[in-house]
């Protein structure tokens, strides 16, 4: 329990994590900056703020996947039924009991109103923010979601968490992509998790090779935190980890139009990211996998209708068998999107840089088929 007034003192630095344009695509975080910083201005009737915690503790170590080239890293949160439908139902079954009992009036949040969570969730003693920026707890370690119930009850806060990292710096040392300029802070615009789900164009070259097999979301900074040696596995069934998603094979997943995507991830949070930045995702993971036989699911996707699919495609191409850049130019000519004529550029490129011979070239070609 904590009051709406409590996190004033976090404000000022949103404003500087939105100054810093460290939000990057997230415009829905500046469009409601001031609501953020002060939950009175979400609801002026706001007494009180019920905070609770949704233990998602994964029953295996999620880093095991990303030794396993061939397969896709999925993040233990998404790998389960949408967290936003599981939680709301349980927080407005809590909040009817509270007006029958106590009276007042209720709204409930789940990660998709302004209101900033894990800062009231450290006021109201689940845990604190890690410097990694994501909650910590002493009894579940990283694996909590979070939903708030705002009532109009004056019911009495609990006693903030203290901040337990110490001089730890595991999660920072961790980052595939350094996204944490110091702790405490995060750059989103170099987060895999930022990058795989939010963010709505081409991936950026710095960060590709970097993002391995994570096609959505990363857990590195959480599944290292030493307080996870007192994490417990979920019990909730429908958060659960479905076995399809505990690691997928790529060239499968290469291979879904809409329709599969949408039937393959209905009730999951993966599903609002959509086929096509989700398969951008796949080829990138394609590209890191080292593996010649998934260049044929690239190849494919060449032809592919979203320019989103077809740039990623290339850049798979050009790192698993850069030869058929060569001998496949001639799509360049026939290209229109800029970004994917981009992509085209850099991998001719390498490929002239390369000096195969046309004849090696060809030979190349038939061993591999």
């Amino acid at each position: 329990m904590t009051r709406p007034e409590a996190v004033a003192d976090r404000a000022p630095h949103l404003m500087r994590f939105l100054a810093d344009g460290a939000h990057g695509d997230m415009e829905w975080l500046s469009a409601n900056a001031e609501r953020r910083g002060d939950p009175k201005k979400m609801w002026p009737d706001v007494r009180s703020i019920i905070m609770l915690g949704v233990n998602y503790g994964p029953d295996e170590n999620p880093l095991a996947v990303l030794q396993q080239r061939q397969c896709a890293a999925i993040s233990v949160y998404a790998q389960g039924d949408d967290y936003h439908d599981v939680i709301k139902k349980r927080l407005k079954t809590l909040a009817r009991w509270l007006i029958a009992h106590a009276g007042g009036d209720v709204k409930v949040f789940v990660d998709t109103a302004a209101v900033m969570e894990k800062p009231l969730a450290v006021s109201a003693g689940l845990g604190w923010q890690g410097k990694h920026t994501n909650m910590v707890s002493r009894e579940f370690g990283s694996w909590l979601f979070l939903g708030a119930i705002f009532t109009t009850l004056d019911l009495p806060p609990d006693a903030a968490e203290a901040d337990h990292c110490g001089t730890c710096s595991a999660c920072q040392d961790i980052c595939p992509t350094n996204a944490f300029p110091e702790p405490y802070r995060l750059d989103a615009r170099r987060c895999i998790s930022y990058l795989t789900i939010e963010h709505k164009g081409p991936i950026p070259r710095e960060f590709r090779a970097a993002m391995g097999n994570r096609i959505y979301g990363c857990d590195d900074c959480l599944a290292v935190c030493p307080w996870n040696k007192f994490a417990q596995a979920g019990q909730e069934a429908k958060l659960a980890a479905r076995e399809t998603l505990k690691a997928p094979a790529l060239a499968d997943l290469a291979r879904l139009d809409d329709a599969a995507f949408r039937a393959l991830f209905a009730k999951t949070s993966i599903k609002r990211t959509g086929r096509d930045r989700f398969v951008r995702n796949v080829l990138i993971a394609i590209g890191n996998s080292g593996d010649i036989s998934l260049a044929a699911d690239a190849e494919r996707l060449l032809e592919d209708a979203s320019p989103l699919v077809r740039g990623a495609a290339v850049w798979a191409l050009g790192r698993l068998a850069l030869e058929k850049i060569s001998l496949l130019s001639g799509r360049q000519s026939e290209e229109r999107d800029a970004d994917v004529l981009e992509e085209w550029r850099e991998a001719s490129l390498r490929a002239k840089r390369s000096n195969l011979p046309v004849e090696g070239i060809a030979s190349s070609l038939r061993s591999s088929q």
